[in-house]
């Protein structure tokens, strides 16, 4: 997983950004997926509402395209819960 550190938001609190392609979508709600036959467009909606049961929000800057923002405090915990979704 790779978590890349971006500047706090405006409360001081840290953020990091992935891809979303770092985002396991395999499965949702309980149903598999056959991922092959989803557009690129689709599986980034997919990832963003799996990542917002955990507090990922779309992260909208040219600089990182298709990244997925969360804040944390414990990186470790955070890796889990994105493994886990």
């Amino acid at each position: 997983m790779e978590l890349t550190r971006i500047n706090n938001d405006t409360n001081g609190n840290p953020r990091y950004v992935t891809h979303f392609l770092n985002i396991p979508i395999d499965t949702f709600e309980g149903l598999k997926i056959n991922t092959s036959v989803l557009s690129i467009d689709e599986k980034y909606k997919l990832a963003c509402k799996k990542a917002n049961k955990i507090g990922g929000k779309k992260y909208h800057t040219k600089s990182f395209g298709g990244g997925i923002v969360f804040q944390s405090y414990n990186i470790n915990d955070l890796i889990k819960e994105i493994n886990n979704l």
